[in-house]
């Protein structure tokens, strides 16, 4: 399954997509954050709860802003991050036969029509009525049966 969720302008605010194969290699790790998380046992499978999670990657080598971070949100059956570093942002999680993706990006130079105005830090779109409705759509996912 494969499901696009737009704004009312037409904007992708976030995609579903099931049947993926979840494995991930972290071959480098770089500075990264966390602006929410939010633990979804509703959604747990063998013991494992996936998280949903609002988070950044800084991209040490880019010298253009746009690249310099990446901003996204969304479910992940990944550990938390510790330390300084972590390996890039991966929001897939575990649903049968085997994961899923549920997410979206936040770009901090998006100056599209309808896009809350005056949200360029991660912190303040966090607030905004826009990502608190992203963030609902998100954690009500739930298995059927």
């Amino acid at each position: 399954m494969f499901v696009v969720v737009n704004d009312a302008a037409g904007r992708q605010l976030a995609t579903l997509q099931t049947n993926l194969v979840t494995a991930s290699v972290c071959t480098e790790k770089v500075p990264y954050s966390v602006i929410n998380s939010e633990p979804l046992p509703a959604l747990a499978q063998a013991g494992e709860t996936p998280t949903f999670r609002f988070e950044s990657r800084t991209n040490p080598y880019a010298t253009d802003p746009v690249k310099m971070v990446t901003f996204a949100y969304g479910i992940t059956s990944s550990p938390d991050p510790t330390g300084p570093d972590a390996c890039p942002i991966a929001h897939f999680f575990t649903w049968p036969p085997s994961g899923a993706a549920f997410g979206g990006i936040y770009d901090p130079f998006d100056t599209s029509p309808g896009r809350p105005m005056h949200v360029d830090t991660p912190e303040v779109y966090a607030e905004t009525e826009e990502y608190q409705k992203i963030r609902a759509m998100i954690t009500s996912l739930r298995p059927t049966g």
